[in-house]
């Protein structure tokens, strides 16, 4: 009796001593974890959100992102309040002179405190109604100041009242280099706001977007671009816009990474001209030719491989004015008659020319007064000539 009696005071004793060295490890265990010492990983209990509540999880702080990611996140926040979404109506009629209603959708954004907005001209081309919705929601008629659909640049106005426009600042597309990081902000298929990342993939891209349009020196961007991003603005990592988002190239309709843009030099070249008369006064030259290769070179007989074989001077041109000269005769080459004889242009201020297009794009960067220095052949004599550019008639 005894025996059991003394085996159970020993079974209690050891029972308490556990215990007390159980507990002893739990509070050194939380002592280690709070003091940020090393210890076993531990698993807190959540109470699990209520159904519908909003996640409270705070973003990363800065210090957890890179530099990379800070400036994307800068320039967006420094330059989206000044994107819009422009919408435009229009009614068009079926073969039984039914009205059908159509609907567009592009992007723009605000480049003054007046409310003047740049978007594309294909955005807002045969609208009736065009409305523009701010970053804020806010909402506002729209009327077109000017339109080039050469470049495919227009300018809308709104009337802002006492509001306060946040607006963007234009950078220069003439220092841009390939491989330089862009971001695109726009409105693809409707979602407000969407910003895009991405480089500059090749400079000075000539493509026809459209019958007698040539978008000439175009920014190509792997940034990815859709339907609706047409009109917002490409910028640069320091958040100045270096270009407007025209067109895509793609297969399926989606984005594949082929996209491009205007370069904004180009509409610093125009802005004026829209803003006071609401079109672009351009100069022209005001000759017709062929361009030259091997074959016509070696079938006329021709000093040179590669230039603008004149044809026809337009009266009272810059180009009569300045003694060019077209063609006398007629002659067929192949099967196609040509009228010859005239002077061979084979650079234009300093630039070799090979196509009407190499003279056109020369005189994109001119205005009507400015005067331009020709290199040309006439017979097999080489010369010089000035010629002030007029304005292209309407």
């Amino acid at each position: 009796m005894k025996k059991r009696y003394l085996i159970g005071i020993a079974v209690f004793l050891l029972a308490a001593a556990l215990g007390y060295w159980t507990k002893s490890r739990m509070a050194d265990s939380h002592r280690t974890a709070l003091s940020g010492g090393e210890s076993s990983p531990t698993v807190a209990a959540v109470e699990p959100p209520a159904i519908g509540a909003s996640s409270t999880e705070p973003a990363p702080p800065a210090a957890q992102l890179s530099g990379d990611e800070q400036n994307t996140i800068g320039v967006y926040r420094t330059v989206s309040a000044a994107v819009v979404n422009v919408k435009t109506q229009a009614v068009e009629w079926n073969f039984f002179y039914g009205a059908i209603p159509s609907q567009g959708s592009g992007s723009g954004f605000v480049i003054d405190r007046q409310g003047h907005i740049l978007t594309n001209y294909h955005v807002i081309a045969n609208a009736d109604e065009i409305q523009v919705t701010l970053a804020d929601r806010s909402s506002f008629r729209a009327r077109v100041i000017g339109a080039d659909r050469t470049t495919d640049i227009a300018v809308l106005k709104i009337d802002p009242g006492r509001k306060t426009l946040p607006t963007v600042q234009l950078g220069d597309s003439d220092r841009l280099r390939v491989g330089q990081k862009v971001l695109a902000i726009g409105n693809p298929f409707g979602f407000e706001g969407t910003l895009t990342t991405g480089i500059i993939s090749a400079l000075g891209r000539t493509l026809e977007v459209d019958r007698g349009v040539i978008l000439d020196e175009a920014i190509q961007t792997d940034a990815a671009i859709n339907q609706g991003n047409s009109g917002g603005p490409l910028l640069d990592s320091a958040g100045r816009v270096i270009g407007i988002t025209s067109v895509i190239f793609s297969p399926t309709g989606g984005s594949v990474g082929i996209g491009f843009a205007i370069p904004v030099n180009t509409v610093k070249l125009i802005l004026n001209d829209l803003l006071r008369e609401g079109r672009v006064r351009r100069p022209y030259l005001g000759i017709s030719g062929y361009p030259i290769d091997p074959t016509l070179a070696g079938a006329l007989r021709l000093p040179v491989e590669k230039g603008i074989l004149v044809a026809e001077v337009v009266p009272n041109s810059g180009a009569e004015e300045a003694g060019i000269r077209g063609g006398d005769r007629y002659v067929v080459v192949g099967r196609v008659r040509l009228l010859v004889g005239g002077d061979i242009i084979v650079a234009l201020n300093g630039q070799a020319i090979e196509s009407q297009l190499d003279i056109t794009r020369t005189l994109n960067r001119k205005r009507p007064g400015d005067t331009v220095e020709l290199k040309l052949y006439r017979g097999p004599r080489q010369m010089s000539v000035t010629a002030r550019l007029k304005e292209r008639p309407r």
